[in-house]
């Protein structure tokens, strides 16, 4: 029998929209998979060529990149931020939305016009995709790579801007920052190793599994 396909899963929100599609699918995660406090990484699931492994959201891509694993769910923001052209986005899952935009402390959003920026320093753990996008308007983007809490960059005079993630836009509105411009949509999508795909092709009927469970959930 040739070894299990590995389905890379990122932890936090995602991953509880995902499980739903996954159970339509037919993937069932092991008990040891919804406990909490397991530090196990690797999970087996109802079905014996299907393993399911759990890692940081920007992680999967490398993953499933790289060969480690064959399919993984990932939003569209980590697909545009690296660029892998290993990576095949055969599905758009439906879930994970939000968007990628620029923020900045209230009082200068009062008195800013993005129009008129020449350029920007943003933090941001997006640099490369940020950079492309201000590229493409002709604005010269200084970036500074931060992990997390990007909230308090303006606050702590690390940067003016940031550009981060929002969803219902409370993390914002909390530190006195407000949207001024939108760099993409985001959504998760299903994705697979293009070589994988090619010479696995028990990847296909999974990919049309999860096809399916997107149109029944849309139903």
């Amino acid at each position: 029998m040739s070894e299990p396909i590995i389905l890379a899963v990122p932890k936090g929100r995602i991953l509880e929209e995902a499980l739903p599609l996954l159970a339509h699918a037919g993937i069932i995660p092991e008990p040891a998979f919804a406990d909490e406090g397991s530090r196990a990484l690797r999970f087996k699931t109802n079905r014996p060529d299907i393993d399911l492994i759990r890692v940081r959201a920007f992680d999967v891509a490398t993953f499933v990149a790289h060969g480690a694993a064959q399919l993984g769910i990932v939003g569209s923001d980590v697909l545009a931020e690296f660029a892998y052209s290993e990576l095949y986005a055969p599905v758009d899952l439906g879930i994970g939305y939000c968007r990628l935009s620029v923020a900045e402390p209230a009082a200068l959003a009062a008195t800013d016009d993005p129009r008129g920026w020449s350029h920007v320093r943003v933090a941001t753990k997006y640099p490369s995709l940020t950079r492309r996008h201000f590229e493409a308007r002709g604005v010269q983007a200084e970036c500074i790579k931060l992990n997390g809490a990007m909230e308090l960059a303006p606050l702590l005079d690390l940067a003016p801007r940031i550009v981060d993630l929002v969803s219902s836009g409370r993390t914002l509105k909390e530190n006195g920052l407000v949207e001024v411009e939108t760099i993409m949509e985001v959504s998760s999508r299903l994705v697979a190793n293009r070589a994988a795909f090619k010479t696995r092709p028990e990847i296909v009927p999974l990919v049309d599994a999860f096809r399916r469970a997107v149109e029944a959930k849309a139903a």
